[in-house]
Parts: C-alpha cells; sequence; structure tokens
C-alpha cells in the first residue's frame, strides 16, 4: 500500500514526479495525472500475468470520463486512445491525437484519478508514399500534443512494404514511448494473419534494433458492430505469440467488441496479450442503446437500434440523431459518423443525462477490467515499474537477435517474396 500524503500516496507522487515521459511534464508542469509511456502499462499487466489492459477508444468525453472512473475503480493500469480515422486529421470524432491528452490530463486532476493512463495513438495507418510523408510531420506533432504511444499500422501494404514502412518511421517514435505494430487487416474471417508472416514482421524489426511492446494480428476479428461466429481464433493467437516469444513482443487484441466475455477471457489465459482495444461497444454504451455480451448493439426487426430508457443519451437527442442519420443515408456501422456533428449536442444535455452516460460506460468498462481482463489492482504494479526503473524511460523488453546484413531493403523484398499467405479481400479496415 502506498503512504498517504495530502490525499496521494508517496510512491503516487514520485511516480508523478519521475514517470511521466518529459513531453508530458512540459504540456502539465502542475498536473498530479499519471500519464505514461504505453510501456508502463504492457509491464504491469506481464508482471501480474495473464492479464490484459483496456484500450479504451475515447469517441466522446463520456467515455473517456467512464472509463477513467472504472480504472480507478478497479485500481487498473489503462490506455486511452484513438484511431486515425476516429482521430485523424480527417476525423470523425471531437477527440482527437491532438487533445487526447488533454482530455485526460484534465479528467484525471478533476476526479483525482491516481492509476497510471498511457495515451496511445492507435492504427496510425499508412497506405502509401503520400502517407509517409505525412507521418514524418504528424507523429512527432502527436507526441508534442501529449501522445505516449503508438500502433504504426502499416498492415494495409504487402509485407516487405509493411515492414520497411515501419523501420522508416521508427526515428518518428521517442525511444521511450509505447510501440505497436500490426500484422495482417482486420477483416474478419478472411485475410487471417500467420506465423510466418509474423515472425517476417518482428524479425525485420529486431534486426534493426526496434522493439515493438505490442503486435495486433488479424486473428478472426471484426471492426465496427458486425458479430462474427467465427471471432477470435484463440489458438491462432496463441500459436503465434508461442513463435514469437524470444522476441518477448506482447499481443494486442483488436475487434473486441465483435466477442463474448468467454472468448476474452481465454485470450488472456492462453495468450501473451496486454492490450486489447474497446471501440464501438463503448460509444454505443454511452449513447443508452441496448447491446449483448458481445459489446455489440442489438437491433430491432426492422433493423434499428434499440434505445434503453433512461440510459444514454435523452430520448429527444436520440430521435433527432436518428433522423439525421436517416437523412445521410445511415446504415447501422455508419452512426459513427454522428460523433463530430452530435458533439456539442451531448455536451449541452442537462447534467443528469450526462452523468448517467458517463455511469453507463464506467459499468460496462469496470466489469470488462475486473471480471473479463483479469486487470484488477495493476495500477500499483505499474508505478512499481516506474520507480524500480527511477525514470520514465522503460527501455525495451528485447534485445537484438537478428543479423542486420541479412536485413537490408534487398534482402527484405526477397524474403517477403517467399512467403505464402492470404490478404483476404480489399475494402477499408481502419477503427
Amino acid at each position: 500500500m502506498c503512504r498517504q500524503t495530502s490525499g496521494y500516496g508517496d510512491d503516487f507522487l514520485r511516480a508523478v514526479e519521475i514517470g511521466r515521459p518529459h513531453t508530458i511534464q512540459k504540456l502539465f508542469p502542475n498536473s498530479k495525472a499519471l500519464i505514461v509511456s504505453g510501456k508502463v502499462i504492457d509491464r504491469a499487466m506481464l508482471a501480474k500475468g495473464r492479464a490484459i489492459a483496456m484500450a479504451a477508444n475515447g469517441r466522446n468525453t463520456f467515455i473517456i470520463r467512464g472509463v477513467l472512473k472504472a480504472a480507478q475503480r478497479a485500481n487498473a493500469a489503462v490506455l486511452i486512445e484513438i484511431a486515425k480515422s476516429e482521430g485523424g486529421a480527417k476525423a470523425y470524432c471531437a477527440v482527437n491525437y491532438w487533445n487526447m491528452a488533454l482530455h485526460v490530463d484534465a479528467l484525471c486532476n478533476e476526479m483525482g484519478i491516481t492509476v497510471p493512463v498511457a495515451v496511445h495513438a492507435d492504427h496510425y495507418g499508412i497506405k502509401s508514399e503520400k502517407d509517409m510523408e505525412t507521418a514524418r510531420v504528424e507523429i512527432p506533432s502527436m507526441f508534442d500534443a501529449g501522445i505516449t504511444s503508438i500502433a504504426i499500422d502499416a498492415s494495409h501494404l504487402p509485407d516487405d512494404k509493411n515492414l520497411l514502412a515501419s523501420i522508416a518511421l521508427n526515428p518518428c517514435v521517442p525511444s521511450w514511448a509505447g510501440l505497436e505494430t500490426e500484422v495482417g487487416e482486420i477483416k474478419g474471417k478472411e485475410g487471417l494473419s500467420t506465423v510466418e508472416e509474423a515472425l517476417f514482421l518482428i524479425q525485420g524489426l529486431n534486426a534493426h534494433a526496434i522493439f515493438p511492446d505490442w503486435i495486433a494480428l488479424n486473428n478472426g476479428t471484426t471492426h465496427g458492430i458486425e458479430a462474427s461466429a467465427q471471432g477470435i481464433q484463440v489458438d491462432l493467437t496463441a500459436d503465434i505469440h508461442r513463435a514469437l516469444e524470444k522476441y518477448r513482443v506482447s499481443g494486442a487484441q483488436h475487434g473486441t467488441s465483435g466477442n463474448s466475455s468467454e472468448r476474452l477471457r481465454e485470450i488472456a489465459a492462453r495468450t501473451r496479450t496486454t492490450k486489447a482495444n474497446v471501440a464501438t461497444a463503448l460509444q454505443m454504451v454511452s449513447w443508452g442503446l441496448r447491446v449483448n455480451d458481445y459489446g455489440n448493439a442489438i437491433l430491432d426487426d426492422s433493423g434499428r437500434f434499440i434505445k434503453e430508457k433512461d440510459r444514454g443519451v435523452s430520448d429527444e437527442l436520440w430521435q433527432e440523431m436518428v433522423a439525421f442519420a436517416d437523412s445521410k443515408g445511415y446504415k447501422p456501422g455508419d452512426y459513427k459518423n454522428l460523433n463530430l456533428p452530435f458533439e456539442n449536442r451531448l455536451l449541452s444535455q442537462p447534467r443528469a443525462i450526462r452523468e448517467r452516460m458517463t455511469a453507463g460506460v464506467e459499468e460496462f468498462a469496470y466489469t470488462l477490467m475486473t471480471e473479463v481482463f483479469n486487470a484488477r489492482d495493476t495500477a500499483p504494479l505499474a508505478i512499481e515499474a516506474i520507480l524500480s526503473a527511477g525514470t520514465f524511460d522503460l527501455g525495451p523488453k528485447a534485445e537484438r537477435l537478428e543479423d542486420p546484413a541479412d536485413w537490408t531493403a534487398e534482402k527484405i523484398a526477397a524474403r517477403a517474396a517467399a512467403i505464402t499467405s492470404d490478404k483476404g479481400p480489399a475494402g477499408n479496415f481502419e477503427d
């Protein structure tokens, strides 16, 4: 237990002093929010064992507030994140890469949050050389704005281009920051990742002294509200994690909203997963829509969402949102585009409505953290990692095992050409 001083434990105050990256210290010099590198969150989950940190996509303020309250109750380390499609330069949410840390810091200080929080830029997508040029400007600007962890996602590209893009952009990512890489786009049962592809990516990065904290796979999940009988392929995930064991990379699980609690518990118990993204489910819960155990919104017989009485937004505002969606011809999966145009309307609701939106998210997130992800009481483990290191920079988990001479650009292309894989259908798989 932390010794108490003025409402904060001594260990916590020391962690705030030394555990916040210098960018966070500069942005928030008088803050008591323990905003940390994503590495800290990963280490805490590994220290507990078979534990997964929630990485909550903060599409609105109510989600961020509710998840932080849940993490405080659970005494759990947590990540707040946003993807490029949600919060990039052409985003559909008001929360974005450049203001997310401001939200997190303000809310942590307002509510007295004492658990470590990483601010993660998820799915920073690279699909072209133009994206590479933009990334060289945007990524540093995001870290200037308080991002402490990033997923460089070039999985839309062929295997060699994916690896080469990650190598080329690595100088833009501070060495202290959490780093996620990805192989295979998240597109359900099509184009599943293979051991061969994952090894190629991680070995190539290792040869260039790049040691990701997480790897995301296409292991059978989908983004959005689509439920799938297939879902997460636990055996496939375990096989890939086993093959990568000596490189000491953890797993990042995407698409949790389409999977049952039972399957997510199995991922926690049988794989090296320490981070799980939760996005669409939290949006739906904040609005007050009925969801199932999979976190998917339940549709009525006419294919419309079911608004729960006395939950989420007011019934009147929900009708406005539905009318707007109808005018745009939105299908259920398009309702995410309501976030930006209705942000101010959501914030202008009566206090009781705003509070119940937050409360719904808190309860949903708390249950996931404590009953599914096994993340309870990981906050002290994260603080311990900081204090043991004596710095915000925990360094890499791995060491170089591969020979750089075997991983030149030419040899990378040749190796990639020999990989047998099915990338699945083309499409837009970004959230």
